[in-house]
C-alpha cells in the first residue's frame, strides 16, 4: 500500500516567507519547508497494482493555468485553541474546481475520498494535545500577501511516515497542455 495525495507545489520564495511566519507556540508542530503545499485530494493508502490507473484517470484531468495567491492566515478550531494554523490562497474557485474533477476521477476509479467540504489551504502548524493561542500570529499576519505563482500543474505525491514527520515524494506531475477538442 502506498499513502498517497494530490497537490500543490509552492514556490521557494513563498515557501521562505511563509517559514517566517514560526513563532514559539504551545503544542504547535511547525511544517518544514519541504512539507508546504497545497492539498487538492488525499487518497490514503492506495494498493500498488491501482497506482497506474490512478495515475492514467489524473492525465485525463483537464487544467487551465490560473493565478493562485498566497494571502493570510487562519485556522481552523478558535484561535484560543486552533487544530491547524494555515496560509489562505485565493482565488480559491480554480483550487476547488480542480479538486472536483480529481474527486470525479478518483471515484470512477472505486476510491473512497474525504467527505468533508473542500477548502484550499497551506498548513503552517498542526496541534496535537496542548493548545496554544494563534491570536497574535492572526494579528499580525492576517492579512499578510506572501506572494502569487502560476499554477500550470498538480501533482500526485507519496506521504511516508519519517522521523521528522510526512516526507513527500512525488510520484507523477500533471502538466497543463492544450487538448484537442
Amino acid at each position: 500500500m502506498r499513502r498517497l495525495f494530490f497537490g500543490l507545489e509552492i514556490p521557494s520564495q513563498i515557501k521562505g516567507r511563509l517559514m517566517k511566519v514560526r513563532a514559539e507556540v504551545s503544542g504547535a508542530k511547525w511544517q518544514s519547508a519541504e512539507q508546504i503545499h497545497i492539498t487538492l485530494l488525499f487518497l490514503g493508502d492506495v494498493e500498488e497494482e491501482r497506482l497506474s490507473a490512478v495515475c492514467e484517470a489524473a492525465r485525463n484531468i483537464p487544467l487551465a493555468p490560473f493565478e493562485l495567491s498566497v494571502t493570510g492566515l487562519g485556522c481552523f478550531g478558535q484561535p484560543c485553541a486552533p487544530r491547524n494554523l494555515w496560509a489562505g490562497v485565493q482565488p480559491a474557485a480554480p483550487v476547488a474546481s480542480l479538486h472536483s474533477e480529481i474527486k470525479g476521477q478518483m471515484e470512477n476509479l472505486g476510491l473512497i475520498t474525504e467527505s468533508r467540504a473542500f477548502r484550499p489551504h497551506i498548513t503552517l502548524a498542526r496541534f496535537k494535545r496542548q493548545l496554544g493561542s494563534v491570536q497574535g500570529l492572526l494579528a499580525e499576519y492576517g492579512e499578510t500577501a506572501f506572494g502569487s505563482f502560476q499554477v500550470d500543474q498538480f501533482i500526485l505525491f507519496e506521504s511516508e511516515q519519517g522521523s521528522g514527520g510526512s516526507v513527500y515524494t512525488v510520484i507523477e506531475r500533471f502538466p497543463y497542455m492544450t487538448r484537442a477538442m
